[in-house]
């Protein structure tokens, strides 16, 4: 089955970075990678839907994930749900669901369980996003408790996503996706995602205080030289873990693999850099690669 026009543009328009790797890869891989983002980005729109009660988020969420797992028709969004979606393009998606459940059902058998295995993977981490921080707020934010309990939201809300782009690949394309061991490839693809969470959280975190969420485990989210101290410690290790990503897509079989693949890592580092020693009020204008420079780096990917 043909991606739709109307599924490259709804793509498109909730992602920059991952939309480009999508359109590289092969065509044998990019059904199922594109619909596991579209379900992955509706979850995370369903989550992130701050204008609503964290238990109606929770509710919606626990329904979403119960339609995936039983490939059942999408749930029937409320308006509210809808209208609480800050952007257009997030609307947008919501209102797609029904023909994004649909290319789910009309998935291979195989390719469509490792969609559900990794959609429950994420909504499991979203809904203990919620659960950790239903009653954080700006006046009282709340931090995560330590270490363990990031690495662990970190995979699951993106390194499951590395296992599942191995695992897809290794089930679609065989050998010509890599001959390097797969359980090589699924650790190093779930640090690179784990990474690519981080450098989120890492870029975000004044946002995320803003609303009263404090991902990185400190005890007292109010202090900043406290966040800049962890700030720096977890920066080495999202530098670690981006780098496992740039030394997994040298291990595939293509170009057009390896493009798809390092676009992100890439992207990351820039970004990494723009956060080496940042500042309090540098960090707070939240630093981000501009458009020109990820097609840069995609010409840079290519040659």
């Amino acid at each position: 089955m043909k991606q739709k026009k109307d599924d490259v543009e709804v793509l498109k328009g909730v992602s920059r970075s991952f939309f480009l790797s999508l359109r590289v890869l092969p065509a044998p891989m990019r059904r199922g990678a594109s619909l596991g983002y579209l379900l992955a980005r509706t979850s995370d729109t369903l989550a992130d839907s701050v204008g609503l009660p964290v238990a109606v988020r929770s509710e919606w969420l626990m329904r979403f994930k119960k339609a995936v797992a039983e490939k059942s028709a999408a749930p029937r969004w409320p308006i509210c749900l809808i209208n609480a979606a800050s952007d257009p393009k997030e609307r947008r998606l919501l209102e797609c669901s029904g023909e994004i459940f649909e290319r789910l059902r009309d998935l291979p058998v195989e390719e469509a369980c490792l969609v559900q295995e990794v959609l429950e993977i994420i909504t499991d981490g979203q809904l203990l996003d919620l659960q950790i921080f239903a009653e954080a707020s700006q006046q009282h934010p709340i931090a995560l408790p330590d270490a363990a309990t990031l690495e662990d939201y970190t995979w699951k809300v993106a390194g499951s996503v590395g296992a599942f782009w191995t695992k897809l690949g290794f089930l679609t394309l065989g050998p010509q996706f890599s001959t390097a061991a797969e359980s090589e490839l699924i650790e190093r693809g779930v640090a690179y995602g784990k990474g690519l969470q981080l450098v989120n959280i890492l870029r975000d975190m004044p946002a995320d205080l803003a609303a009263g969420r404090c991902y990185l485990p400190v005890k007292d989210p109010q202090r900043v030289p406290e966040l800049l101290e962890a700030h720096a410690h977890w920066l080495t290790l999202a530098r670690r873990w981006i780098s496992e990503g740039e030394s997994y897509a040298k291990e595939l079989s293509s170009w057009r693999l390896r493009l798809g693949t390092v676009l992100p890592a890439l992207i990351a580092v820039d970004t990494l850099k723009l956060l080496q020693d940042v500042s309090w009020e540098a960090l707070q204008k939240r630093p981000k690669i501009p458009r020109w420079r990820v097609y840069l780096l995609l010409l840079r990917a290519i040659f």
